[in-house]
């Protein structure tokens, strides 16, 4: 079996694995599979998983590029779109261009910079990985899911209920928006130049294509077999073979090993060789101030269908604004959650019950698309912890169920004058009912009927009476997030919290 069938092997097992995983609403694939998740570049970075970081760079300087090729999913689905390229254009070719340094590092230095300056979104934008997610979340996903419904429906008719019906919605109009944005352009790229995004834009492109500079393993061009027909060049989707010189630019050669599987002389070999000063494995002339450059760079960057019975849509106009967006359970707090976080939607797609929804102007400019929680849909399931089992960034940290019980994300709301109770001296109670932790209690009002009454200290801020309120447009009850999550059951018994909870405005 040749390098390129072995690396095409492996790819497609990845790709498929990990695209399916963002997909598996029934949770077909087990936890385990979110392995496939953090060791990609940034979210291991993020995460400070030094062992996985260090595995990708050692691999990198050991054999180039490959991560690009076996590993990274937007890498992989490019490669689908340069081969469906060539399917249609059979006579399609690629040629020689050279590295546009400038505006390659120039975009690593603007993303560093951005981050570090709290602007998160830029990474989240330029992020391979994430840029996937996206794309499998707000494309891939609605789609898959029509199939599922489609067979539930074919299934169903022949008394057959393996499928089941699933929603199909629109988690955020801005991150659908950017998804299909990226899709384009980055598919458009892939369809009429190959690799340019990932050697060009990319920021791990970068950084993983000055180490392969170095790589000991690389595919070497041999002079005196070389009779510089250009086949190698023609096929190069990295644009990075200069067969007139018989010259490789190793930094944006991405060892899809394309050119040694076309090579009909043999010339072209994947191999160990002591690099030359003249010839086809020239040092490559970068200065040491770029070397450091990169190198400081990247050590800098380590370390709502349901409603209460027979009641419907309530109107209610007293209006209120949430003055903190939730952050997920075992975020621990904003500003954790908005430096980690890179926006993959991972979470977005894996959450049961739909909570988790990208957010718009919620965080600020520099949060948009990260997840935030909305109740619309539903709310957060007292003992679930799928968003911290599945973040691959450490944006998320992992928690336990009995964690999640004493966690408050939030703190619960209650605005009278919107409840039904007392708009429609009607009684209700959906509220009390939905509460796991019965910081929601009905208390005896007028002419038999009784109304919410809150106990804030108690409250985990799961969402579940927001959920179920029938008010409308505003409800009588909410949660309004906390910006530091805090142990529920500690807030009565000290004092510094509360002077903490007040600094916050609550």
């Amino acid at each position: 079996m040749t390098l390129k069938k072995i690396r095409v092997a492996l790819a497609i097992v990845v790709f498929t694995l990990i695209t399916f995983y963002f997909l598996d609403f029934a949770h077909i694939l087990p936890a385990g599979f979110n392995i496939l998740a953090r060791v990609q570049f940034i979210p291991a970075l993020l995460s400070g998983s030094l062992v996985i970081l260090l595995a990708l760079l050692a691999l990198t300087l050991l054999l180039g590029r490959v991560y690009c090729s076996v590993i990274c999913p937007l890498g992989i689905f490019q490669d689908v779109i340069t081969w469906l390229s060539k399917k249609v254009n059979k006579k399609k070719k690629f040629s020689f261009s050279k590295e546009k340094r400038i505006l390659r590092y120039s975009i690593l230095g603007a993303t560093i910079l951005a981050f570090f300056a709290g602007f998160t979104v830029l990474l989240s934008l330029l992020d391979p990985y994430s840029a996937f997610g996206r794309i499998a979340t707000h494309i891939l996903s609605p789609i898959y899911n029509a199939g599922n419904n489609l067979l539930a429906s074919i299934f169903s008719h022949f008394g057959n209920f393996t499928f089941y019906p699933v929603d199909i919605t629109i988690l955020g109009p801005v991150s659908l928006l950017i998804a299909l944005f990226t899709f384009f352009i980055i598919g458009f790229l892939a369809w009429r130049y190959g690799r340019t995004y990932c050697n060009t834009i990319c920021p791990v492109g970068s950084i993983l294509g000055f180490l392969s500079r170095y790589s000991f393993l690389k595919v070497r061009i041999q002079e005196s077999a070389c009779n510089h027909c250009g086949k190698c060049e023609r096929k190069c989707k990295a644009s990075c073979i200069e067969s007139k010189k018989g010259k490789i630019d190793y930094s944006r050669c991405v060892d899809c090993f394309d050119c040694v599987d076309t090579c009909k002389q043999k010339a072209i070999t994947y191999r160990f060789a002591p690099v030359k000063k003249n010839g086809t494995t020239a040092v490559p002339d970068d200065s040491r101030r770029t070397f450091l450059t990169v190198l400081a760079a990247t050590s800098l960057l380590v370390p709502a269908r349901l409603y209460a019975k027979g009641l419907g849509k309530i109107r209610a106009n007293t209006p209120y604004k949430k003055q903190h967006a939730l952050t997920p359970p075992g975020s621990e707090n904003k500003e954790h959650f908005l430096h980690h976080c890179t926006a993959c939607h991972l979470c977005v797609a894996k959450c049961p019950s739909h909570v988790l929804k990208p957010a718009f102007d919620e965080y600020g400019l520099g949060g948009i698309m990260q997840p935030r929680m909305d109740f619309v849909q539903g709310y957060c399931n007292y003992d679930c912890t799928i968003c911290s089992e599945t973040c691959p960034n450490g944006a998320i940290k992992r928690i336990t169920k009995d964690e999640k019980h004493a966690l408050q994300v939030g703190r619960v709301h209650f605005v009278k004058t919107n409840c039904v109770v007392y708009t429609d001296e009607t009684s209700c109670g959906a509220c009390s009912e939905h509460c796991p932790t019965q910081a929601v209690k009905m208390v005896p009002y007028k002419n038999g009927l009784t109304i919410p009454s809150v106990d804030q200290n108690i409250c985990v801020g799961c969402g579940g009476c927001e959920h179920i309120c029938p008010a409308r447009p505003y409800r009588a009850i909410y949660v309004e997030g906390n910006p530091v999550h805090l142990k529920a059951e500690k807030f009565k018994e000290t004092k510094k919290e509360e002077v903490n909870l007040d600094s916050f405005g609550f």
